[in-house]
Parts: structure tokens; sequence; C-alpha cells
């Protein structure tokens, strides 16, 4: 090669390497989303509570098919997931089971890492679970906190909601920012 001409095959070689690297991150996180939903169906189903949709994404439906009586749907924005639940049916069970229910994607993703450990697959799954239980709002740490305040005032409130709230991502954030710290 002539010194001072730029090397295109390797160039392309670390973008096609880089490339590969990012869509296999992107499609193990959204493997371990549709795990951590399909948990929340199993615990769901356990506890005799029905659901009708799982979700990968927000916003409009882009594609959809349906297994049974459970509709699958990939959304638009890539951002998140969701199991579309009957929540006054949910409401209506025990506290341990609501919980089981809320906790069954943390179960399920627990799972996923120690079966797939050392894999990219096996941490995202590790991450997904920490990230959830963290008591942000509508994460199933956050669900957990507002199924057990509901419990112990033995009534809905929704000052005492907001206040988990607000206290929930303010812990989280002081979480988020001390793991940043301790592993930079």
């Amino acid at each position: 090669m002539i010194p001072g001409l730029i090397n295109f095959h390797q160039i392309l070689a670390g973008l096609s390497h880089r490339g590969t690297v990012i869509l296999s991150i992107v499609f193990c996180m959204a493997l371990a989303m549709i795990v951590h939903e399909l948990g929340h169906l199993v615990a769901a189903r356990t506890c005799k509570v029905s659901a009708s949709e799982i979700g990968l994404g927000l916003g409009p439906k882009l594609f959809g098919f349906r297994l049974g009586s459970i509709a699958f749907s990939l959304r638009a924005i890539p951002v998140a997931s969701f199991l579309r639940i009957d929540g006054t049916a949910l409401e209506a069970r025990s506290v341990p089971q609501q919980l089981f229910v809320h906790l069954g994607g943390i179960g399920f993703n627990l799972i996923a890492a120690v079966l797939t450990y050392g894999t990219v697959f096996g941490w995202i799954n590790l991450l997904l679970a920490a990230g959830n239980l963290l008591p942000l709002y509508k994460h199933d740490g956050w669900k957990c906190g507002v199924v057990v305040m509901r419990a112990l005032l033995r009534k809905k409130s929704q000052p005492v909601e907001w206040a988990l709230t607000f206290s929930g991502c303010f812990a989280s954030l002081v979480i988020i920012s001390t793991l940043i710290q301790v592993f930079r």
C-alpha cells in the first residue's frame, strides 16, 4: 500500500464488525425484553389473571400476529416492552400473587442470565432484571412498591403513591450515579 492513502478495506471491515456487534446487541436486547414479558405472562396465567398482548416497543403498531389468546406486536418506538394485563383482576389477587406477577419478568431474566452466563445475552438479561428492580415509575420495582404501600395503608392513596414515585426516581438516580462512579 502507498503511504498516506486510506485503506478502505480496513475501514469497511471495521464498520462491518461494529455493525455486527451493534445488531447483535439490539437483537439480544429485544429477545431479553420478550423473555421478560413472557415471565410476567407465565406468572399472570399461574395466578389466573388474563393477558391479551405482548408488545415490543411503544407507539403505533407496525406488525402483529396472534398465538392462541395472546397478540404479539412490534411497535414504532423501540425503547420498551409491555404485557397488556387485566389490571382489575390483578388487583383482586392477594398481595403475594400481585408481587409474583410483577416480579415474574425479573425472574425469567435472571434464569436466562444464569443459563446463558458469559454471553452478551446473559449480561443483557442481568442488566434488564436489575434495571426493572429500580423503583422508577411503571417499572416492576415501582409497581411492587405500590402494591406494598396499598397493602400497608389498606387503600389507594394518590399522595402516598406520588411520594413513592418521586422518592423512587430520586433513589434510582442515586443508585445509578453511585454505580457509575464505582465502575468508572
